[in-house]
């Protein structure tokens, strides 16, 4: 084992930091870059110094290797220094070494539930990368990860990005807002009242660069299926808009119509460019077809009802996005005096874009519509509309369009607001158990099909 430190060139005053700053990170075994992205930014209270603790691997230098690229941002510099231990007992260490009151997670999703558990046992909050479970079992031990952190006064909370996200801000707001939207429809299976659309990819550029992915990866068993990864944030956002602020009863509220899985292929040449490894590895030989293909089940279909009304989630991955576009969101609330949608297609030159749909559309609205918009404007300066053939596209100052990577600071500037009142609002938790009771019970499911 070795311990190794490294900061960067950026002078700075530690005891002058340190004296405000309460909030000491600890990254435990970083195997995906969302733990990066969470130091893509400073915070005040956040000591800049991170503790590390993970085995020596490709996984912990790509990580390293980000936060210095943050640190040698021209633009905007992070002054992170990273305390790194490595070794194969990183876990027994980070426990009982006690360098910090945060544990950072995102990486090995088989891995991930049993340190979310072992880490509020031994006192530590915990600000997780989604999913934190991947199966029923996972599903177990968060329940009593999550009774344990109550009972230890400590807040474990998963990083949802997608809350930030403009046009779904926006969404979320306008639906609020009778006279526009009226009512949330209760849909039916074959018409949802809210439907959720994600398309992926795995080559895909992160912080300028073609991101590497870690070889297990590809293996379901390890990140999890599509239906219970990138799923996660599909679900989250329908709790979110459908019934804001709402605690939901995950043994009452959630009935599960379907639920299916199917794979993408990944040939070897692609694994090579994805991984970098040249081999496969033997653990993904079971997905491997006579091809040489691996054929990942990341793929993934939920509908069901939530306090009645019927949703669809829905997750696609590609290997790699057509140039000039990336990956693209779907998403409809349909209501009873109009549909919001946003759209991200070649018509919207590949950016989301928010539409509102009135089911009777006229004067009288237009004048209750523009009077919202209004006062929506006055939060969001510069938010306007458009008429177009069926309704209003909603214009958006650029100024608010943050992309993916910016949205992890938001989330962690939320959590850090509910660790500086040692409290998070009373839905959270039950809303977080309701979230992964439908993803895990929809991956049994599909499992059975």
């Amino acid at each position: 084992m070795r311990i190794v430190c490294f900061f960067s060139g950026i002078l700075f005053s530690i005891s002058s930091v340190m004296a405000q700053q309460p909030v000491k990170l600890i990254t435990l075994d970083p195997g995906h870059f969302h733990a990066a992205l969470v130091q893509k930014s400073m915070y005040p209270q956040v000591d800049p110094v991170v503790h590390v603790y993970a085995k020596k691997s490709i996984d912990l230098q790509m990580h390293l290797d980000k936060i210095n690229g943050y640190n040698a941002n021209a633009a905007a510099p992070t002054h992170w220094k990273e305390v790194v231990y490595e070794g194969d007992d990183y876990l027994d260490k980070m426990l009982k070494e006690k360098k910090g009151n945060v544990v950072v997670l995102a990486g090995n999703n088989q891995l991930k539930t049993d340190y979310i558990l072992k880490s509020v046992q031994a006192g530590y909050n915990v600000f997780s990368d989604k999913p934190m479970v991947i199966n029923e079992k996972g599903f177990n031990q968060l329940k009593q990860a999550f009774t344990t952190a109550e009972k230890n006064k400590l807040l474990l909370y998963d990083i949802m990005t997608e809350r930030y996200e403009i046009t779904t801000v926006l969404q979320r707001a306008l639906s609020m807002q009778p006279a526009v939207f009226g009512t949330l429809q209760k849909g039916t299976v074959d018409q949802p009242a809210v439907t959720k659309e994600s398309v992926h990819h795995f080559y895909k550029y992160v912080s300028g660069a073609v991101l590497t992915r870690p070889a297990w990866f590809l293996d379901v068993e390890q990140e999890g299926e599509g239906i219970v990864d990138v799923t996660t944030h599909l679900v989250d956002l329908v709790q979110w808009e459908c019934f804001p602020d709402q605690k939901l009863d995950y043994l009452k509220d959630i009935k599960l119509s379907s639920a299916k899985s199917w794979t993408t292929p990944i040939s070897k040449d692609q694994f090579t460019e994805l991984t970098k490894v040249k081999e496969v590895p033997a653990y993904l030989n079971k997905y491997t077809d006579a091809k040489k293909n691996i054929n990942v089940i990341c793929n993934g279909e939920i509908n069901y009802t939530l306090k009645g009304v019927h949703a669809k989630v829905s997750v696609i991955w590609n290997y790699k996005a057509p140039d000039g576009t990336g990956d693209t969101h779907y998403s409809i609330m349909r209501g009873t005096k109009a549909n919001l949608v946003i759209r991200q297609g070649a018509e919207q030159q590949y950016k989301p874009t928010l539409y509102i749909e009135p089911l009777a559309p006229g004067a009288a609205y237009e004048k209750e519509l523009q009077g919202v918009i209004e006062k929506i404007a006055q939060q969001y300066k510069g938010v306007t509309l458009k008429k177009d053939a069926k309704g209003w596209e909603v214009i958006i100052p650029e100024s608010f369009k943050e992309g993916h990577e910016s949205h992890f600071a938001r989330v962690t500037e939320k959590y850090l607001e509910y660790l500086s009142h040692h409290t998070m609002p009373a839905w959270e938790v039950p809303n977080m158990l309701a979230k992964y009771y439908t993803t895990t019970q929809a991956q049994k499911l599909a499992a059975k099909k």
